[in-house]
């Protein structure tokens, strides 16, 4: 049975609360669709719209990427590959983190 696609409500309360773990509250925006004229700050219903349409459109493609595997390497093997962590930019700093 494939997943049934959240609704509007569900992505709002999904797309607050990531936000206000960062720390960005969206009831600082102006209510509705209206920028604030003073400001230019985009309206709150507004920005949920759009931020709804990026994690339909987004996230779904992303969690289903996969790092390719070499040519000719085992299918279950290259499942496994897949689940390693990407290359790190300096990795020197995470492998003395993760001797301490």
């Amino acid at each position: 049975m494939a997943p049934t696609p959240p609704t509007d409500a569900e992505l709002n309360v999904l797309i607050r609360a990531r936000l206000a773990s960062l720390g960005i509250d969206l009831d600082q925006l102006p209510p509705g669709t209206t920028a604030d004229p003073e400001t230019g700050a985009p309206g709150r219903d507004s920005v949920l719209a759009s931020l709804r349409s990026f994690v339909r459109s987004t996230v779904g493609t992303l969690a289903a990427y996969q790092l390719p595997a070499p040519s000719g390497t085992d299918p279950e093997t290259a499942k496994a590959l897949s689940q390693q962590p990407a290359p790190m930019l300096y990795p020197s700093i995470s492998t003395t983190w993760r001797q301490s």
